[in-house]
């Protein structure tokens, strides 16, 4: 089949939108560090709004910081790709030109260090996950025993991880009398300009303290925040996008009409003109609290107790009504320990999130989002609980959400199937609950874990106790039989 690329675009449907400008004359002002779906379905199409408008510094130079496969599908194509977009109702594709090159880290170190030292790039954003940026969960300091990050602390002459390439590159721009440029985390993170900030500043300290001095000086770290549900990619998507377009697009992403950045508006040199397409604030915690509380939290919660089903995807799981209930009690506990922007309807906003967990043509895998849960949850399920047993709030969907974290480490559902835990911390946590007999055991030792459960949490006996009830539900009875147990709390209470 032949494939999408420059020379086949004039035969692309008329319907199908596609760069207006002269890809030939875009500078690159953008490199992003872990290109992959997200990035491909959110940030990139943004910059290709910015060039579509005719600014033409902007431009994308993308980096694969492991594998060479979003480089394998993206190169005979020019870089070219599709974003197919559906709502449920109906479905559109677009052509994206934004990104020029993609470079394999561990191939093409020097060609990396190149890109980000280059005069033209003013941006380096990055989706790398929680655990790309090297930092204890619990302290906050560069996590020394890693072992890419320990080749980093001995020699940057060859970067290993995100912050060492951005320290070698700044360091590379300083001695060329060059601006820094400003990095912009976009992970689901609290706070995650500051914690790059601290992981590239350490990092730089441990080399050159008059480098981490320039960098802390001269250098943005902006918070930020960002949203848009982008499932993996399947065969069937590719097939389907085939049939639109008339040419096989093995780099093309599936994605929802919703797309939102809020970025904190501290740059330290060029930046585009946005337009609509991101909010600049000069405060993105509210955002990103909310975000991670309602979307990300009620997320996790599905995919747990959804996975432990059986159940493959989200809609599949909110069909079933004591699992709606269940997010919307979550939402009512997360709720009540946020403080929104005054811009944010919280109301508005969760009935638009319901309609996106409705969404039945993404096919959001259960699995896709259970991944890493060790590095997710303290942000999304654990802080808020946090705050309401400081004020006394019942915590019992979140506490029902955490429970089947714990009970999906077992690997294996209520339907006896096993599956693989991803998660950097899977074999601590296996090991912490093997040989455990009883519930409240494997509670006690999977709280014990500080990289996960912060003091205040793991001293906390009625945590302990709701936890240990909600997994020896989970255990007995399955996920359904947890979820209807929530739903006839609710009952009983008459609400």
């Amino acid at each position: 089949m032949t494939r999408l690329s420059a020379a086949t675009l004039d035969s692309l449907p008329a319907k199908i939108e596609r760069p207006t400008y002269d890809r030939n004359a875009v500078r690159r002002g953008v490199v992003h560090l872990g290109i992959g779906a997200f990035h491909r379905a959110h940030q990139a199409v943004i910059f290709e709004d910015v060039l579509n408008r005719g600014d033409l510094r902007w431009g994308i130079t993308g980096v694969s910081l492991r594998s060479p496969t979003v480089r394998e599908q993206m190169a005979p194509q020019e870089g070219l790709y599709s974003v197919l977009i559906r709502d449920g109702h109906s479905e559109s594709v677009r052509i994206i030109g934004a990104v020029h090159d993609v470079l394999v880290a561990p191939e093409q170190r020097q060609d990396v260090l190149a890109a980000l030292a280059h005069p033209d790039t003013h941006i380096v954003t990055l989706t790398i996950t929680e655990k790309g940026y090297k930092l204890d969960p619990a302290t906050g300091a560069l996590i020394e025993s890693d072992p890419q990050m320990s080749a980093d602390l001995a020699s940057l002459a060859t970067p290993q991880t995100a912050p060492g390439f951005l320290v070698a590159a700044l360091a590379m721009r300083r001695a060329a009398g060059l601006r820094p440029f400003t990095a912009i985390s976009c992970d689901n993170l609290p706070h995650n300009g500051s914690r790059l900030r601290a992981a590239v500043i350490a990092l730089a300290h441990r080399h050159d303290a008059a480098l981490a001095d320039w960098i802390g000086a001269e250098g943005a770290f902006p918070e930020t925040m960002v949203d848009r549900i982008v499932p993996a990619t399947t065969e069937a998507d590719i097939a389907s996008t085939r049939e639109m377009l008339g040419v096989e697009d093995r780099a093309m992403v599936k994605t929802e009409p919703f797309c939102q950045w809020v970025i904190e508006d501290k740059f330290c040199g060029e930046r585009p003109d946005f337009g609509d397409s991101v909010q600049l604030t000069s405060a993105v915690a509210p955002w990103e609290e909310a975000k991670l509380r309602l979307l990300n939290g009620a997320h996790s919660g599905i995919a747990y107790l959804g996975g432990l089903a059986g159940i493959d995807h989200v809609h599949e799981v909110l069909a079933i009504p004591a699992a709606r209930h269940f997010v919307e009690r979550l939402w009512d506990e997360a709720q009540a320990t946020l403080s929104p922007p005054p811009e944010l309807d919280v109301a508005a906003y969760r009935n638009a999130l319901m309609a996106r967990f409705d969404n039945p043509t993404l096919l959001h895998r259960t699995r896709q989002i259970a991944m890493d849960g060790s590095q997710k949850l303290p942000q999304r399920l654990l802080a808020p609980i946090e705050a309401r047993l400081r004020t006394g709030g019942s915590i019992d969907a979140l506490a029902l959400a955490v429970a089947a974290w714990i009970r999906w480490q077992s690997g294996r559902d209520d339907l006896g199937k096993s599956y693989v835990v991803d998660d950097p911390l899977a074999d601590v946590l296996a090991s912490r609950i093997a040989g455990q007999d009883y519930a409240a055991d494997r509670v006690s030792r999977i709280m014990d874990v500080d990289a996960i459960f912060p003091a205040t949490l793991r001293q906390n006996d009625a945590l302990r106790e709701t936890l240990t009830g909600w997994l020896d539900i989970l255990e007995r009875r399955g996920a359904r039989g947890a979820l209807q147990r929530l739903e006839a709390q609710r009952l009983e209470a008459g609400t």
